[in-house]
């Protein structure tokens, strides 16, 4: 090989090292309190709804602004501030998974996903037997 293929192959090489570690999101489920820790970085946390606590949600006052409660997988409970409208059916969800960064003590989501109950569950399903 020419000693410019080489270099070229070095070059290419280090380009998309680079790109990759620049807009790669490797990032793994967090708790509040790992978020906690540095303030303002985006984190992913999954957690539950808490339904003990009020979901504040006004549309005729801001319908893009709601706040509510989610415990995490650790049991820690935060307050959960979403600039966005109030994700259908929430009350319903198995689990949250919020992309957001915690501001003091609220947690401030730009990211909601919902994960719903399965509706495949073992007391749902009907069971036919062949005679």
């Amino acid at each position: 090989m020419k000693r410019t293929h080489i270099i070229l192959l070095v070059l290419v090489a280090a380009a998309v090292t680079i790109i990759v570690t620049q807009f790669a999101d490797f990032s793994t489920y967090e708790t509040f309190a790992s978020a906690s820790k540095e303030p303002g970085k985006q984190y992913h946390v999954i957690g539950f709804l808490d339904n003990t606590k009020p979901f504040e949600y006004d549309p005729v006052k801001d319908p893009n602004h709601c706040t509510f409660y989610v415990k995490d997988k650790a049991g820690n409970l935060s307050k959960v501030v979403f600039n966005g409208a109030k994700p259908t059916d929430i009350e319903k969800s198995e689990q949250i998974v919020m992309t957001g960064s915690m501001d003091g003590d609220a947690f401030r989501c730009n990211k909601i996903q919902m994960k719903c109950p399965s509706k495949y569950q073992n007391d749902q399903v009907v069971v036919g037997n062949a005679s």
